[in-house]
């Protein structure tokens, strides 16, 4: 029988060798039209060249920056910088500042426009996630610093910063046994089309907190225990009345360049209608925003399963924030949650709310189950648990690359923790600047996740660019339509977080006007691409390697589930399966063919794909198209 585990990893390398395969043919196709460009007289060449001479230009603040930091080692840590920066700016010697200073703007450059900067010696990582006490910890990291340097540093990094036009923000500082700080440099962006965006899907259990968690990060107003902080998020008068989401909620929380979350001037009112009315609009936090951090409230209600994990495949999350109730701990909803975000491969991050309500005992019990589930063969992760900002600092730049799971205990009441987890969302690394799922130069696809119709603006869709890049006025083309034919239109106008944008890069999740296109003639699950002679191709039928999760019986010919896979969500039968019984069981693995029972959809080889119906569930990647 094959494991969950082997399984994963075998469609990521499927996953990795299709995206490698399909990037390199885009390659070869780009490199033969410019071919065919230099082969036309004069006009086109000049053109050619004044358009070779714009992007040197483009790229001229980049490549010399990123030069900066390979001074010695090509390959130097980030760590190894730190400790070469501290020495510089200690000198004081304008020579010296003169060389920090440009290694600083090339790290700002290279990172988004954001970096941590560690001083003095650091405490060994792992006694630091496992909560023990850093002090009597033996191997400490670089070089240890006395008060008057820690202090010295500071304020050249500070001044160094400055003059680059950024700002500086101390994120914590030990001044006892071993002086050390760390100190976060940011650059405000040019403006809204280019701030770091993170992605966070919030899921649980129903009853668990997530709305009323969410109400009071973004808000920045603590609940008074009765679920005054949740009803400004929610979008429908069912909602209100019941307490409980039942759709896709967006909601954002934007930092400034000094680090702190941009809130209403009516944060600390107790008035509901106040905080109900008096919010910040998402243009005037995308203004002020060095980064944002979006968060899709999903349903924690079993009926809306389907919402939720449409959320989860077609928004593309950098992680899945998993919200427990202290007092109830991981139980329904919740270890369904868990179980997709892990078939996904998403990092997750867990929230512990309730805890001033929960009785000590239980609390601990919650806490047991909690790191006995994360610990388990099906998950395999470390539970971090965040209790100091040094610990939450350090977990937020190892939490992608190690398989760790950062544990933070909230409470929406009194407040506590609450600073820990906004610093921990605060220096997470942006979604877009992942150049596996995301590339810039490539030819542009935009899933579509959301249709609207706005009044005197006409067709909008919503939806995530997964590689290339758009702007206002371009040709392009979207489907397929029930035919599995592509339509041409235009782009009338790009908005990002609700404020308007001239361009869109791979990566970035934008809201798009269409020209003289009818709100029925868009669905969710189209891509939108560039207009050319050779529209892509749709499938009815396609092939896939498939892990069954669970079935209670068995699967057999003519079976039909609901298949999601990234944007796309729609009912699938499967006509064949290469099992020599013709029949599949929890656990077993195939070559399935699958087709879509209503229509074709654009697919490609290496997405990876969900199907379920009931308790029924199945994990896979799409191996071949028919």
């Amino acid at each position: 029988m094959t494991t969950l585990r082997n399984f994963q990893t075998e469609i990521d390398q499927i996953h990795h060798r299709e995206v490698a395969k399909q990037r390199a043919q885009a390659v070869a196709e780009r490199t033969k039209a410019e071919k065919d460009v230099k082969k036309t007289a004069g006009k086109g060449h000049a053109r050619k060249e004044s358009t070779e001479v714009v992007e040197t230009v483009k790229n001229a603040g980049k490549e010399p920056i990123a030069s900066h930091v390979a001074v010695g080692d090509a390959e130097a840590t980030l760590s190894d910088i730190d400790e070469r920066l501290q020495p510089l700016l200690l000198s004081r010697i304008p020579e010296n500042l003169e060389t920090a200073r440009n290694l600083i703007a090339s790290l700002l450059t290279r990172n988004r426009g954001e970096y941590i900067f560690r001083i003095g010696a650091q405490p060994p990582a792992a006694q630091l996630f496992a909560g023990e006490a850093v002090n009597d910890a033996g191997e400490w990291q670089g070089n240890p610093r006395t008060t008057q340097e820690l202090d010295t540093i500071i304020e050249e990094a500070q001044a160094a910063v400055d003059e680059l036009g950024g700002k500086t923000s101390i994120l914590f500082e030990s001044r006892a046994d071993h002086p050390r700080a760390a100190l976060l440099l940011r650059l405000p962006p040019p403006d809204v089309s280019l701030t770091p965006e993170v992605r966070c899907a919030v899921v649980g259990n129903v009853d668990s907190g997530k709305s009323t968690t969410l109400g009071v990060l973004t808000r920045g107003a603590l609940d008074d225990g009765r679920g005054r902080a949740r009803v400004s998020l929610f979008r429908h008068k069912h909602e209100i009345e019941s307490g409980r989401t039942s759709s896709v909620g967006m909601e954002i929380l934007g930092f400034g360049p000094t680090g702190k979350p941009i809130l209403p001037p009516t944060a600390h009112s107790t008035d509901p209608e106040t905080i109900r009315r008096e919010k910040m609009g998402w243009e005037e936090i995308s203004r002020q925003s060095s980064k944002i951090i979006s968060f899709s409230d999903l349903a924690g209600h079993e009926r809306y399963l389907k919402t939720t994990l449409y959320g989860l495949t077609s928004g593309s999350p950098s992680c899945v924030i998993l919200i427990v109730g202290g007092n109830a701990g991981l139980i329904g909803m919740s270890k369904e949650h868990l179980a997709i975000a892990l078939a996904l491969s998403v990092p997750v991050v867990v929230c512990i709310t309730k805890i001033d309500m929960t009785p000590p005992n239980i609390l601990e019990k919650t806490v047991e189950q909690v790191s006995k589930i994360l610990r388990s063969p099906g998950c395999r992760k470390t539970p971090v648990f965040v209790k100091s900002m040094e610990t939450a600092v350090a977990v937020s730049q190892a939490f992608g690359k190690e398989r760790l799971a950062p544990v933070f205990q909230l409470s929406n009441v009194t407040g506590q923790g609450l600073d820990f987890l906004r610093t921990f969302l605060n220096l997470l690394p942006a979604s877009e600047s992942d150049t596996e799922k995301f590339t810039s130069d490539q030819p542009l696809e935009y899933s579509i996740t959301e249709v609207y119709s706005v009044p005197y603006v006409g067709t909008v869709i919503d939806g995530i660019i997964n590689s290339g890049s758009i702007r206002a006025g371009d040709a392009v083309l979207f489907g397929p339509d029930s035919n599995g034919n592509f339509h041409a239109t235009s782009v009338k106008s790009i908005e990002r977080k609700r404020a308007r944008v001239p361009s869109a890069d791979a990566g970035q999740c934008v809201s798009l006007a269409l020209k003289r296109v009818r709100r029925t003639d868009v669905r969710k699950g189209m891509v939108l691409v560039h207009k050319a002679e050779t529209p892509p191709k749709a499938v009815r039928q396609f092939e896939g390697q498939v892990l069954i999760l669970y079935h209670n019986t068995t699967l057999q010919r003519n079976y039909q589930a609901m298949l999601h896979c990234g944007a796309v969500r729609q009912t699938v039968r499967i006509i064949s399966m290469d099992h020599p019984q013709g029949i599949l069981r929890t656990g077993d693995r195939a070559t399935v063919t699958f087709e879509f029972i209503s229509h074709p959809e654009y697919i490609k080889e290496g997405m990876k794909l969900l199907f379920r119906e009931g308790k029924t569930k199945g994990l896979g990647v799409v191996t071949r198209l028919l």
